[in-house]
């Protein structure tokens, strides 16, 4: 049985213009929440209130970087002129980068913190306020298997979801005296445009996001997840048989990565031999 109703909650959903966060704003207004979704696009977002509208939800919006202060500012603004406060808070931004690391751009890796991690953390800070004084206040953590476990040519965005998740872990048991609870999802795979939006595409290892979960479907689990008071959901069968292995026998996961990396750098793997072999 749900032991959460979104009926007449007050939810923001960051990023959520586009995929996860988009599908997000669509299921929570169905359920009956008031929804204010909030991303960079205000063209996107006038698309999706009037979607949502005219399906008979309430959604207002918020064009804002919650990798800025002034935007995070005006997240927890509008969130207050929108609603009088705030119920729900789903932290979906987020950004990534494909490559292996010794390639790959410092910068990049910088800049995927500042919106993965810092601009979560310092929303959720300002929103601490708003959450206290709510209706069975929630903070929704939308995270990765890869912040789970660890994937080749994925380590910066990888690195920052496994911060996010320790964060969450450590911020559940503060919050639990204040009522607020926190719930992180886990999606694995998922039929989005998140890969055309990365900072850098270079990695050698692919991964083929057509055959993942579509944004509806993490949409759905996640209000489910919501509902009945989760405290973390991971998806799709083959993100949950990779923590699975992860967990009970990690070197079968070691050995599967290292077979792919080695077939993937052969070239290089050779010519270091032969250099080897040439200075000795």
């Amino acid at each position: 049985m749900p032991r959460r109703t979104l009926t007449g909650k007050r939810v923001l959903i960051t990023g959520a213009s586009q995929g996860i966060g988009r599908a997000l704003a669509v299921a929570a207004a169905r359920a009956g929440a008031r929804v204010l979704a909030a991303a960079r696009t205000n063209s996107l977002l006038v698309e999706l209130a009037n979607e949502v509208r005219a399906a008979g939800g309430v959604l207002e919006t918020v064009a804002a970087d919650v990798a800025t202060p002034a935007g995070r500012d005006a997240l927890r603004d509008a969130a207050v002129a929108a609603f009088g406060g705030l119920d729900i808070l789903v932290n979906n931004a987020g950004i990534g980068a494909t490559g292996h690391f010794v390639e790959c751009d410092p910068a990049s890796l910088r800049a995927i913190f500042e919106v993965n991690l810092f601009g979560t953390c310092e929303l959720t800070r300002l929103c601490l306020p708003l959450l206290r004084a709510g209706d069975q206040p929630l903070i929704v953590n939308v995270s990765s298997v890869l912040g789970r476990r660890g994937y080749p040519a994925r380590s910066f965005y990888s690195a920052s979801k496994f911060a996010v998740q320790g964060w969450s872990d450590a911020l559940r048991a503060e919050l639990f005296p204040h009522g607020i609870g926190v719930l992180v999802v886990n999606p694995g795979l998922t039929k989005t445009n998140f890969s055309e939006n990365m900072l850098e595409r270079s990695a050698r290892l692919p991964l083929d996001h057509l055959r993942g979960m579509s944004a509806e479907a993490v949409a759905d689990a996640t209000v489910r997840a919501i509902e009945r008071d989760k405290s973390e959901v991971t998806l799709t069968f083959n993100g949950k048989l990779l923590l699975a292995v992860s967990r009970f026998a990690p070197w079968v996961f070691e050995r599967i990565a290292r077979r792919k990396i080695r077939r993937l750098f052969a070239a290089e793997i050779v010519a270091r031999e032969q250099r080897k072999k040439a200075a000795g």
